[in-house]
């Protein structure tokens, strides 16, 4: 849909107030006026207090915990601006929920990755702009365009401004070694790679944990897409540094950080953890070990590119 004259507007869901108002700040714009609530039985409330008619409009929220709260929010939101004849709707998903459940592992699993995109196109979304995927086939489940962002290289970025020597970029499995190899590419130098192999030999038996290159007497960076309760994490930051690594520094796009997780972080062998803010750190999860980066400028430079109609693929 071509929107050459409309207006922009950047409405934000409770889940990503404060990233909504840095992306909005990065382009020179107001975040729009409406307020989400709920009604006494639970149900959720949407109020806009701004014509939004042929407006193109970013609808900033991550569908983190409380996951199914914060879908509804987005799905209800969407039909809101649907029905008060928003020109062009682009939901922007900075941390997209329920995408481990991507195919069926096993008898009877649904896919619930697909199940939300049907959703949020049901809704009315006209596009969707989200970061760092659990699986990059999730792209093919939406049948509106989908601009698929990297956090690997704002990651890239913090740790090449820290000037480390002998760094090897490490996978935590065997799942996540095309992105690290990637991670390993965005920064600056030959950086090598390194991948942690765990197997456990039959149930209820600890794993052993191989660790196929070098990495002793090396400042190791663990790369992974999300951390969710830190237990792969931090279980390989102990075995690197049982294997003679100097440094371990963890890093991550989206920091779910359930259950102990933190409390493992700063139990463990990671000396920092950088992540992006696509998921808000509530105030009791902030420690000394972890550093946030915000996401908010590659976010808004995205989003200038598809007001104005331009590639966004020159940001990946």
């Amino acid at each position: 849909m071509n929107t050459s004259g409309s207006e922009i507007k950047i409405i934000a869901g409770n889940a990503s107030k404060e990233l909504a108002q840095k992306i909005a700040d990065h382009i020179g714009i107001k975040v729009c006026d409406c307020e989400v609530g709920t009604f006494s039985d639970g149900e959720i409330s949407v109020n806009i207090y701004e014509v939004v008619r042929g407006c193109d409009i970013f609808l900033v929220q991550s569908t983190n915990s409380p996951v199914n709260d914060n879908l509804m929010e987005l799905l209800i939101m969407i039909d809101a601006l649907k029905r008060a004849s928003a020109g062009r709707i682009t939901a922007v998903i900075p941390y997209y929920g329920y995408a481990r459940q991507d195919r069926k592992a096993k008898p009877r699993d649904p896919i619930t990755a697909k199940l939300v995109a049907n959703l949020l196109t049901a809704a009315g979304a006209d596009r969707v702009l989200t970061m760092d995927l659990h699986a990059a086939q999730i792209q093919g489940y939406f049948d509106i365009p989908l601009d698929h962002l990297q956090g690997g290289k704002l990651l890239a970025e913090y740790f090449d401004s820290k000037k480390l020597e002998d760094i090897v970029v490490v996978s935590p499995d065997l799942g996540s070694v095309t992105r690290s190899r990637n991670f390993a590419n965005v920064l600056e130098g030959d950086v090598p790679l390194a991948i942690i192999d765990k197997r456990r030999p039959k149930a209820n038996v600890s794993e052993i944990m191989n660790i196929i290159g070098d990495v002793k007497g090396k400042n190791v960076i663990l790369f992974d897409d999300m951390i969710d309760t830190a237990g792969t994490i931090c279980n390989a930051a102990n075995a690197l540094k049982e294997f003679g690594a100097k440094n371990v520094y963890a890093c991550c796009t989206h920091a779910v950080l359930s259950g102990q997780a933190v409390q493992r972080i700063q139990d463990s062998a990671i000396c920092e953890l950088v992540i992006l803010d696509t998921i808000k750190l509530p105030e009791d999860k902030h420690i000394d070990k972890i550093k946030v980066i915000s996401a908010s400028e590659l976010f808004a430079d995205a989003i200038k590119k598809i007001f104005s109609n331009q590639s966004v693929s020159m940001l990946f």
